[in-house]
């Protein structure tokens, strides 16, 4: 996939700080904006290897049939209104304002998913690489409300630990995930864990000072380090912010699939094949492929 990243080169004069070394406000359709994708952005920023942002209204939303993952962690989270989930391990249900569903494919899963109820939604659907070992492991998956989960400040910790404050979120380790919100005029800094060299945000509300500005749809992505980072609030605003150690993996990939090696991506394939194959005779794909 192409993008319409740019990339910020410092300059002599500029002070010794953490930079954003690249932006974007990524492609957007049908309500649905792609920031991340594995074979752009995801390659810097990996294990975070993939981002959709959605606002819709549930009327005119998107359709989203069953479709299969394998090799990673899906992460949806609801910031207003309602989506459902269905599962093919049986599960279902729906997801309310705040809440997060966490769908560890891992060898292999097809789910399907939609705008529910009558409130607009707005929210992330976040796709995290799995390391070698939990790539082809047995599939989990955690369904969440908003009280299931407790904040650092104006950080909701969705994923990993922040500031003393941990997630119930079933994640490997060396991952963090935040839900920020700051009023205008407030400030924040951000202290990644010892070792988090990648971090970056996608903002959904208002202005930040960093002290270069990011504005609504934007995502930003700092430069290596695992030095904090300042932020104002010049007018109400609200953002993710993802922080991890550097997946050390490469990204092989297929059409719903990441994994580290090409034996891995075969495998975690041909699950989901089957999977879809058996699906399919019990009459709950109406074709299968892809």
């Amino acid at each position: 996939m192409t993008t319409d990243a740019v990339f910020t080169r410092p300059t002599h004069s500029e002070p010794i700080s953490r930079r954003i070394a690249l932006r974007t406000r990524g492609h957007s359709h049908d309500r649905v904006t792609r920031l991340v994708s594995p074979g752009d952005i995801g390659e810097r920023i990996k294990p975070f290897v993939f981002l959709d942002y959605f606002d819709a209204d549930p009327a005119s939303a998107p359709k989203f049939g069953f479709h299969p993952h394998s090799g990673i962690a899906t992460l949806t989270l609801i910031l207003s209104g309602q989506a459902s989930y269905k599962e093919t391990t049986g599960r279902g249900g729906v997801i309310d304002t705040g809440g997060v569903e966490w769908m560890r494919a891992s060898s292999g899963v097809w789910h399907t998913g939609g705008m529910f109820g009558s409130e607009r939604i707005k929210g992330f659907q976040l796709w995290v690489a799995m390391p070698p070992e939990l790539e082809l492991a047995e599939p989990e998956s955690q369904y969440l409300s908003a009280s299931d989960f407790h904040s650092a400040g104006p950080a909701r910790v969705i994923v990993g630990e922040h500031d003393g404050v941990r997630s119930i979120v079933g994640s490997p380790r060396g991952v963090t995930y935040l839900d920020v919100h700051l009023r205008a005029g407030e400030r924040w800094t951000f202290r990644p864990a010892k070792g988090h060299d990648v971090t970056w945000l996608a903002s959904h509300k208002g202005t930040l000072a960093t002290p270069e500005r990011i504005s609504t749809g934007e995502l930003a992505v700092f430069e290596e380090s695992d030095r904090p980072i300042e932020f104002e609030a010049l007018t109400d605003a609200g953002f993710v912010l993802g922080s991890a150690v550097k997946h050390p993996y490469d990204l092989v990939t297929g059409h719903y699939s990441v994994h580290t090696n090409v034996d891995s991506l075969r495998i975690g394939e041909k699950n989901i094949a089957d999977l879809g194959r058996r699906l399919h005779n019990q009459g709950v794909l109406g074709r299968v492929g892809r």
